[in-house]
C-alpha cells in the first residue's frame, strides 16, 4: 500500500459540514419528529371520519367520535400503532443518550454515526480490476475486492491476526456499538481462544487469515490448502461456524490460493483500501480519499508494536470516519 500522510486539512474542512450530524442532537430530534408525525397519522387513521375528529379530537380527551358505520356506544377504535411508535421513540432516545455518554467516556469529540439498514439483497461482487488471476471469472474463483459496491456513506472495519487481546478494546467497541470483522490466524489466537469467543458473543464475525500467516504464493497448492482449510476447521470447532470470508496474509495470493480457498468454502476475499494505525492512516488510492464501501484494515496490536493501544487506534479511526460523515457497517451484511 502507498504510505501517505493523513489528509488532515481536508478532514478538518469536512468536519464543519458533518459536525451537526455527528453530534446527533439536531438530527436525532428530527428523527423523533418524524416518529411523532407518524403517531399523528396513525391516530387520524384510527378515527376513520373527519366528523369524529372534529367532535372529539384524539389526544385531547383520549377518544374519538364513532367511525363511519360504527354505532354510538361501541368501543371506539384504538391506535395501538401510535403507542408502539411512542415506545419506540423512547427507546431510540435512551439508546442515543447511551451512545453520547459512551463517546464522552472514550474521549471522542463526536458521537459515531449509525449505519443505515443493510440492503435487502446483497450486492453482486466482482473482482477489482487489476486484482484478477488467470481464469478468475471463468473458473468461478472467489472475488477479490477492496471496496463493497454501495452508494451509502459507510465503511467497513476489519482487524487482522489476533496478536493483541485487549479487554478494553472489547468494552469500547461494545459500548459504542461499532461493528468490525476479525480475520484470525491460529498461531496467534490459540493462547487465548476465549478472548475471541467473547468477541463472537458480541456479534463479531470471525473469519480466516490462515493457520500460520505464511506467504501463500511461495507454497504449493496442497500447502496453501492446508493453511486455509485448517483454519476453517479451527474456527468451526472453536466458535461453531465455518467462515465464508478469507484474507490472505500480506494481501498476497495467486491462482492456487483462490482455488484452495474455494475448495474450503470461501466465497469472497476482501482486501482493503485503507489501513489505520495509532498514529496515521495509509491509503491505497493516490488521492487519499475515503470512498463509500471502502474496507479499512488494522491489526490486533498494542504498546509492544505501536506507540499506543487498540482503543487509541479506534479513536483515530472513528475521529476521521465521523468527521468525513461516514458510519461503520457490518461487512457480513454486504458480502
Amino acid at each position: 500500500m502507498r504510505l501517505v500522510r493523513q489528509n488532515d486539512v481536508k478532514s478538518a474542512k469536512r468536519a464543519s459540514f458533518w459536525k451537526g450530524r455527528a453530534r446527533g442532537s439536531g438530527g436525532f430530534r428530527g428523527g423523533i419528529a418524524v416518529l411523532a408525525a407518524a403517531v399523528i397519522v396513525s391516530g387520524c387513521a384510527g378515527g376513520g371520519s373527519q366528523e369524529g375528529l372534529e367532535g372529539d379530537p384524539v389526544g385531547r380527551w383520549g377518544t374519538a367520535g364513532p367511525a363511519h358505520g360504527q354505532a354510538r356506544g361501541q368501543r371506539p377504535f384504538e391506535a395501538p400503532g401510535a403507542r408502539a411508535l411512542d415506545a419506540y421513540a423512547g427507546k431510540l432516545r435512551r439508546a442515543h443518550a447511551a451512545r453520547v455518554a459512551a463517546a464522552k467516556r472514550w474521549g471522542l469529540p463526536e458521537v459515531p454515526l449509525l449505519a443505515p439498514a443493510p440492503p435487502a439483497r446483497k450486492p453482486v461482487l466482482r473482482t477489482r480490476e487489476g486484482f484478477e488471476v488467470d481464469g478468475h471469472e471463468e473458473d468461478g474463483l472467489p472475488p477479490v475486492l477492496t471496496t463493497v459496491p454501495t452508494r451509502d456513506r459507510i465503511l467497513f472495519l476489519t482487524i487482522d491476526d489476533g496478536a493483541e487481546k485487549d479487554p478494553e478494546f472489547l468494552r469500547m467497541t461494545s459500548e459504542l456499538r461499532i461493528p468490525y470483522t476479525a480475520f484470525l490466524s491460529d498461531y496467534l489466537i490459540k493462547e487465548d481462544y476465549g478472548y475471541f469467543a467473547r468477541m463472537r458473543d458480541r456479534g463479531v464475525a470471525l473469519d480466516n487469515h490462515t493457520l500460520h500467516h505464511r506467504h501463500l504464493p511461495a507454497l504449493s497448492y496442497a500447502a496453501q490448502k492446508r493453511e486455509i482449510c485448517g483454519m476453517q476447521d479451527v474456527i468451526e470447532k472453536r466458535y461453531g461456524e465455518r467462515p465464508t470470508l478469507f484474507r490472505p496474509p500480506y494481501g498476497s495470493y495467486d491462482r492456487d490460493t483462490l482455488r484452495a480457498a474455494r475448495s474450503c468454502g470461501i466465497e469472497a476475499v476482501p482486501l482493503w483500501n485503507e489501513e489505520v494505525f495509532v498514529d496515521r492512516w495509509d491509503y491505497r488510492e493516490a488521492d487519499r480519499e475515503l470512498r463509500p464501501g471502502d474496507i479499512v484494515l488494522t491489526h490486533f496490536r498494542g504498546r509492544s508494536d505501536w506507540n499506543g493501544t487498540m482503543p487509541d487506534m479506534m479513536r483515530r479511526f472513528l475521529n476521521l470516519v465521523t468527521a468525513e460523515g461516514y458510519a461503520v457497517a457490518r461487512l457480513e451484511d454486504y458480502l
